[in-house]
């Protein structure tokens, strides 16, 4: 697999930086103890570790600097995402999110309507993929006590104007929630300057960690309603979970590999020169792709006509074949991994009127990407549509 063209990086960001993989080892190694739970070396070097993260994490994301401790791990975004929604929204509230959203805010956000009497309103996206300020102001109800939305698609790879919606969100007292999983360690995010009460994060994507690692900040005028119980290494005879951040979200023993692939991704980003120096590489080559896209007879680019607030994703369809066959055949012939369907987005197809034919297929540009590569999927791409053609050709004469 040495010569597989890797375009699924915003599923997952693969390869990783070898100082990730190296630390990960060395650090399980040296101090894979438990941390935080005993008085020992080790232990309270372990938690050294994890403290020392929440603090590098705190101010990554623009968080509140005099308190750490709100920034919480956890699996990924998804299993923040279901301690913000269930912990911030009681029967009888409304929440506002949008059509752009991944399953792991559109799911929790069902559950919380068919189970718990929550009122919900999706808000669609424009012809360019964005979500305009003005139409979730106007959802707004007087029993609206969330507004959630994802910072970057992961289906369009357009950069919602966030801060707008959260200073609408401010003005009106209403808690506003971001999903970062596709931006974290791509685009700057600045919590304070954004506006956002709260965030929800991943590891596994750009911020180069690995996968089971993610986790939520919580600015201090925010307090989220714990959903779960269970171990937290302190205060053991007290018999019910602790008010207390970080323990309020985090339950039972961190993932320490995780933590030490996060550590090491914060010094591969710095070292690039920042995530604003990793966008824009990414984005020469995902201009490059798109402009090759276009010039493909038969090829439909979706939300691309400017890639200004963008991510380096592209999803495209070619007309007379469905995305699963076109991701089989760039992984069969043409060596080159992406990610077809409906990208657990599912309303962004409904909305873009192609659920029918089953989504559309995704090439999401990393770091660790090169021209080659792009020339490759272009060429490949190319060549597929020519065979759509043929075969509809074939199919419209033996009628």
């Amino acid at each position: 697999m040495e010569d597989l063209i890797y375009l699924d990086n915003a599923a997952t960001s693969w390869p990783k930086p070898d100082e990730v993989y190296d630390l990960m080892i060395s650090l399980y190694r040296d101090c894979g103890v438990n941390p935080g739970r005993s008085g020992f070396d080790k232990a309270i070097e372990a938690g050294n570790i994890v403290e020392d993260l929440r603090n590098r994490l705190t101010r990554f994301f623009g968080g509140d600097q005099a308190t750490p401790e709100r920034l919480c791990f956890g699996y990924n975004a998804t299993d923040a995402l279901n301690l913000i929604i269930q912990g911030l929204l009681n029967s009888g509230d409304h929440v506002v999110t949008t059509n752009l959203e991944h399953n792991s805010v559109i799911r929790p956000i069902n559950h919380m309507v068919r189970d718990n009497g929550v009122e919900a309103t999706f808000v669609p996206f424009d012809k360019d993929g964005f979500v305009n300020p003005d139409d979730i102001s106007k959802a707004i109800k007087t029993n609206t006590k969330l507004v959630i939305i994802n910072h970057g698609s992961n289906v369009l790879g357009t950069i919602q104007p966030v801060t707008e919606i959260g200073l609408i969100c401010r003005e009106k007292g209403i808690t506003f929630a971001v999903d970062t999983a596709q931006t974290a360690g791509m685009v700057p995010v600045d919590m304070q300057k954004m506006n956002i009460d709260v965030l929800a994060f991943t590891g596994h994507k750009c911020l180069m960690g690995s996968t089971g690692i993610g986790g939520l900040c919580v600015r201090n005028h925010v307090d989220i309603r714990h959903t779960r119980s269970g171990g937290t290494g302190v205060r053991s005879a007290f018999p019910y979970h602790l008010d207390e951040y970080p323990y309020r979200m985090e339950y039972g023993t961190p993932n320490m590999v995780g933590i030490a692939s996060l550590w090491a991704g914060q010094d591969w980003i710095e070292r690039q020169g920042g995530v604003e120096k990793i966008h824009a590489q990414e984005m020469i080559l995902a201009n490059k792709l798109v402009d090759g896209f276009k010039n493909i007879d038969g090829v439909i680019v979706y939300c691309c006509d400017s890639m200004v607030n963008h991510l380096a994703t592209v999803t495209i369809n070619i007309e007379g074949l469905e995305a699963g066959d076109v991701g089989i055949m760039l992984d069969v012939d043409f060596n080159i991994a992406t990610r077809t369907g409906l990208h657990c987005a599912p309303l962004v197809h409904k909305q873009l009127g192609i659920v029918g034919i089953h989504g559309a297929t995704r090439f999401a540009i990393g770091p660790f990407n090169t021209e080659a590569h792009i020339d490759a999927a272009i060429n490949a791409v190319s060549e597929i549509a020519v065979r759509a053609k043929e075969r509809t050709a074939v199919k419209s004469n033996n009628k």
